[in-house]
């Protein structure tokens, strides 16, 4: 019985081990924002506002190299430190909502995300006292059940002559890497710019309703393709809103 009772936590930690061994992972360091609430910042360099404080109930990260210019906005990353006797073996799933780097770190974790790592609340406390942790991570899918893509019309837009925005809850795994914007009566479409982070702009943009078309990117492979929103901006669209595109994507 003794020595079944050793064996338990020595297996334990044995399955512990194997799984941070799992090859999908990439090693890695990661700290939190110190200044921060429990949650993300609304300044974040992706352009996300106050969702990207919030999204993902407050797991979100910045990147450094993950950031990509802005590509990176959105992304979902498992993120899972290796300390058996404070972390969990499944750790943390994370959105990427602002771009930063700090002692050759992939990640600044918002406090809540750090502590998330942790297997109970007294081992998050430890972790949040070491403040930098060696970790692994992935790029894993995103899941936002029951939201469609939406469009949130950022702040600094003026209709009709400049028109900025930013889209919120992508599924899947791959990245948005283009947008058009399309007239709904004769489909001439146009090019955004990304302007920074996630942001989409262009001056002058046409009347009426106006459709999207996104070009989704796997970041490893070449498979790309076009989605094409079921329902429009509408053509009094207005700074500051939002409007449910009637789509989503699951890989």
């Amino acid at each position: 019985m003794a020595l079944s009772l050793l064996l338990c936590p020595l297996l334990a930690t044995f399955l512990f081990m194997q799984a941070l061994a799992d090859t999908s992972f990439v090693q890695s360091r990661a700290v939190y924002y110190p200044n921060s609430e429990e949650n993300g910042t609304d300044v974040g360099a992706c352009g996300f506002g106050s969702f990207g404080a919030t999204v993902n109930g407050g797991d979100v990260s910045a990147a450094s190299n993950l950031y990509r210019n802005g590509v990176g906005c959105g992304a979902c990353y498992q993120v899972r430190c290796s300390n058996s006797a404070y972390c969990s073996g499944n750790g943390v799933t994370i959105v990427i909502t602002d771009q930063g780097s700090s002692a050759n770190t992939d990640f600044i974790l918002s406090q809540r995300a750090f502590g998330g790592m942790a297997i109970n609340k007294d081992a998050a406390a430890s972790l949040l006292a070491l403040g930098i942790v060696d970790i692994e991570y992935r790029r894993v899918s995103c899941s936002y059940p029951n939201k469609n893509i939406t469009v949130k019309i950022h702040e600094s837009s003026n209709n009709p002559h400049y028109l900025g925005f930013v889209l919120w809850f992508q599924q899947g795994s791959r990245d948005i890497t283009a947008v058009q914007l399309c007239e709904t009566q004769n489909f001439v479409c146009k090019l955004l710019d990304r302007s920074h982070g996630a942001v989409w702009t262009t001056t002058a943009p046409p009347s009426g309703p106006l459709a999207l078309r996104m070009l989704f990117s796997a970041e490893e492979e070449e498979d790309e393709s076009w989605v094409v929103p079921v329902n429009d901006i509408p053509q009094d669209w207005k700074a500051g809103e939002t409007y449910d595109l009637g789509v989503q994507v699951d890989k």
